[in-house]
């Protein structure tokens, strides 16, 4: 499998000066460019310091200035928020400055003051997202873009610069209900899964996914379906799931609204969707998912920093990571 990581950027209670936030997360991007991570995954979020990046592309800049081996993955470009010419425009240009290193991942978002502020209505954010989706690709493909949708018309437009990487870098839709999964398999687009559904969710997902791809005409040969998990490591198990349980009270209070009928949405998080415990667990836990629902790329979010080292450490070099 290939490992990468979703890299957050959050402030929690706004306890240190926020400069310190972006160089801690800079700097462990450095140790992932050299201890074989296949690509750092950036979180785009406005207004909440959940997390404190209102900017992937700009933020890639940074990465690329930092890095010689590691992908700058964009864990997502909220496209839906965007006109499509610059996003087309900015993601070239990161590509070109990081020496053709872009993993493009979109995704039409889900927090409703973000949609709110943008100007974007959930009812058509989904819509938006996937026409603004195949603006920019086909933008990258084109000499020149003649397009005619439901929410944009351009006519021969020459959109510059070009990637570096031909035709363009790898692109993935986020895709986290069964009607987006089957909206990105029909126009035959690759998936980035999320972090806040089950393992046994995420397993059936994918064989929608699959299954829909076959149905409309596309192949399934190659597809690499990035998989966000949240990640606690500790010398006890106990004190792993001592760090998810705090994990997932963050989230729930800070940004996710996500109840389930059957269990407390905390104990959900760190029973079903959360990977926890030794480093011996987790790497049994991990080679388990890869059996049992074929997940084929982790993106791991470490819930600390202790367990981001430890992860590093002690979790990765006994995976089978695929070079």
């Amino acid at each position: 499998m290939n490992v990468g990581a979703l890299q957050f950027f959050s402030w929690p209670g706004r306890r240190v000066p926020l400069p310190e936030v972006y160089e801690r997360a800079l700097s462990r991007v450095e140790i992932m460019d050299q201890t074989g991570y296949d690509c750092v995954w950036l979180a785009e979020h406005h207004f909440s310091t959940y997390s404190v990046c209102p900017s992937v592309h700009m933020m890639g800049v940074q990465v690329a200035s930092r890095t010689e081996n590691i992908r700058i993955g964009m864990g997502v470009t909220l496209a839906a928020m965007y006109h499509p010419l610059r996003i087309a425009e900015e993601v070239a240009l990161l590509d070109h400055f990081s020496g053709g290193r872009v993993n493009w991942g979109a995704g039409r978002g889900f927090d409703r003051k973000e949609y709110e502020i943008f100007g974007v209505t959930p009812e058509t954010g989904g819509e938006q997202f996937r026409e603004n989706f195949q603006i920019v690709v086909e933008a990258w493909k084109n000499e020149k873009l003649t397009y005619h949708g439901k929410y944009w018309d351009f006519e021969d437009v020459e959109v510059l610069p070009k990637p570096l990487q031909d035709p363009h870098p790898p692109v993935w839709m986020a895709a986290t209900s069964r009607e987006s999964i089957e909206a990105a398999a029909k126009l035959g687009f690759s998936i980035l899964m999320d972090p806040h559904s089950s393992h046994e969710e995420i397993g059936e997902k994918r064989q929608f996914f699959f299954d829909t791809l076959e149905e409309h005409g596309h192949s399934t040969e190659n597809r690499i379906l990035p998989t966000a998990r949240l990640i606690a490591v500790a010398d006890t198990d106990a004190e792993a799931e001592a760090i998810a349980s705090q994990g997932a009270k963050w989230m729930l209070g800070s940004y996710i609204n996500r109840p389930d009928e059957d269990m407390d949405p905390v104990d959900r998080y760190v029973q079903k969707v959360m990977i926890h415990g030794t480093k011996e667990k987790v790497v049994d836990e991990i080679l388990r998912l890869q059996e049992e629902i074929g997940l084929d790329y982790l993106m791991c979010a470490p819930l600390s920093h202790d367990s981001f080292v430890r992860f590093t450490n002690d979790v990765l070099p006994n995976l089978p990571i695929k070079n």
